[in-house]
């Protein structure tokens, strides 16, 4: 009987192939937006994350998220040394800066100064050069797509100079900073010379970056500090959630991405839905005399299900397919860089599709369960 339902299935061609494109689209589609989506939305964190060392971020109060910083006075990084619990702590430069090319190109770019003795801040990923290579005079580090927008076509390697506050920038490293969420270049130098590159301000310490005591839960210590201190304090996976949700909550990104998933998951959906459901009823005749020779509704109910997963299942397939290749032809493009395609949103893709084409078939095999094999032969 398997044999028969699968000759049923790819009878129509047309139909068959019909049912099959609009799956993949719409799993393409949702697979596409969404992984899109989470790209985004993790970028405001990525100079978070990129801070490996360090387990807690201490801020003004004010401070909501990384994107915009009201600096502290140079003296609460003594304060958050003092507590209790606290192994280290190191202070950090996060702002903009404008940067000139040689040849007068200019943009803004992120400039992290970093501690000028433990370097806690710098990205681990290095294309060129070492992070240690911060301690020569005037060294920055620049990430790849800073580098490419400043020396376009040019191999990477160091030695290259910017300007930035009319003072000279030596190019020491090329990283793999994580993208940013504006794609603005990222530069890494010391602290105290990050403070020459800018205005001066009577206050310059964006945050303090601390690590806990062995033994001690990053988040015990946040509590410390916030208690005896008066500041923010919050430890790496809280402040990356923080730039998340500001912008969930701030701009029209969510909502954007929201309609498109809606779109495709309502098109995919019921356009793959309502042909299944016709491919089943204009099939009744055939699935009336299986039931005139013998074959029990169970039978029937079989056969019906395995339709729908051979259609879901290559549907689905060539929807990832597309997908993935999507995602491999962009990984390593400038502006999109960094965006993948998670292995949970396939899983919860390929779900949404085994649910639309269940509800389908349901649908479609309560007519055939209650189909009288005498009417197939009356016609």
């Amino acid at each position: 009987m398997n044999y028969v339902a699968l000759k049923m299935l790819v009878a129509d061609k047309a139909k068959y192939f019909g049912l099959i494109f609009a799956i993949a689209f719409a799993s393409f589609l949702l697979a596409n937006q969404v992984g899109i989506f989470i790209g985004i939305m993790t970028r405001p964190s990525s100079q978070i994350q990129d801070a490996v060392d360090a387990d807690i971020w201490v801020m003004d109060p004010q401070t909501l998220y990384d994107g915009e910083v009201y600096p502290l006075p140079d003296g609460d990084l003594y304060r958050v040394r003092s507590v209790p619990g606290v192994k280290w702590a190191v202070p950090l430069y996060l702002g903009t800066a404008r940067a000139i090319a040689p040849d007068g190109k200019f943009r803004t770019v992120i400039l992290m100064g970093v501690d000028d003795a433990t370097l806690v801040g710098v990205p681990r990923k290095m294309l060129v050069g070492s992070i240690y290579d911060l301690r020569q005079p005037d060294a920055a580090i620049i990430d790849k797509a800073g580098y490419e927008y400043f020396f376009p076509g040019q191999p990477l390697r160091a030695g290259r100079t910017l300007q930035m506050n009319d003072r000279r920038v030596l190019i020491v490293g090329i990283s793999d900073a994580s993208a940013p969420f504006q794609s603005l270049p990222v530069i890494h130098t010391r602290y105290s010379q990050a403070l020459g590159y800018v205005g001066r301000e009577r206050n310059l310490l964006s945050f303090v970056l601390a690590k806990p005591d062995a033994g001690l839960a990053a988040k015990e210590v946040c509590s410390r500090i916030a208690s005896a201190t008066g500041l923010r304090a919050r430890t790496s996976r809280e402040f990356s959630w923080d730039a998340f949700n500001f912008y969930m909550k701030n701009t029209g990104i969510p909502v954007n991405f929201g309609i498109t998933v809606m779109v495709a998951l309502i098109v995919g959906t019921v356009v793959a839905g309502q042909t299944f459901y016709i491919f089943t009823i204009e099939n009744l005749k055939q699935f009336g005399a299986l039931k005139a020779i013998g074959v029990t509704n169970r039978r029937i109910i079989g056969m019906i299900l395995l339709q729908a997963l051979v259609v879901g299942s290559t549907g689905y397939a060539f929807g990832m397919g597309m997908a993935a290749a999507f995602f491999a032809a962009f990984v390593n493009y400038g502006p999109t860089r960094g965006i993948i395609l998670p292995w949970q949103v396939m899983a919860g893709i390929a779900v949404v599709v085994l649910f639309v084409v269940g509800l389908a078939s349901l649908m479609s095999v309560r007519r055939a369960l209650v189909l009288e094999p005498a009417v197939v032969f009356r016609s």
